[in-house]
């Protein structure tokens, strides 16, 4: 299983929708995770509703910081456009999608974000496998 990191500033919308949408998605093969590296200390309730509407529920899900995280090292961190906001976090892999934030947005932007995201993760664990052997290329070993 690898694990994957999704990372916002505030831990609200972006990062827990991709968390959401991943463990749904790729329950098979990774365990993802996510943080803000300002996290607001809750889970923005437009994010809970579109994300009910594909039938996820992410309503569990909390915002959290960093030093919250059980896990500390990563296979991959993935930004999802906080840039050099974020801290660096141990991953063998960092990766930017660069998505707008839909905080403050109404409901049809972040029913695009979420489909944004959506696309995103499902091409990531499509592309998992070919990841890992590229890995194991570069440092004699899979992961």
């Amino acid at each position: 299983m690898k694990r994957i990191l999704f990372v916002c500033i505030e831990n609200s919308c972006r990062s827990q929708i991709a968390e959401g949408l991943a463990n749904h998605f790729g329950k098979d093969i990774l365990e993802a995770y996510s943080a803000g590296s300002k996290p607001s200390g809750k889970i923005n309730l437009n994010a809970v509703e579109v994300m009910r509407e594909i039938g996820i529920d992410i309503s569990q899900q909390k915002s959290k910081g960093f030093n919250e995280l059980s896990i500390k090292e990563f296979d991959y961190a993935i930004t999802l456009g906080c840039k050099d906001i974020c801290p660096f976090v141990p991953a063998h892999k960092h990766i930017e999608w660069n998505i707008e934030d839909p905080k403050d947005k109404d409901m049809e932007f972040f029913r695009k974000i979420r489909d944004q995201i959506k696309n995103n993760t499902l091409d990531l664990i499509k592309e998992l496998p070919k990841m890992k052997k590229e890995r194991g290329a570069e440092d004699g070993k899979a992961f």
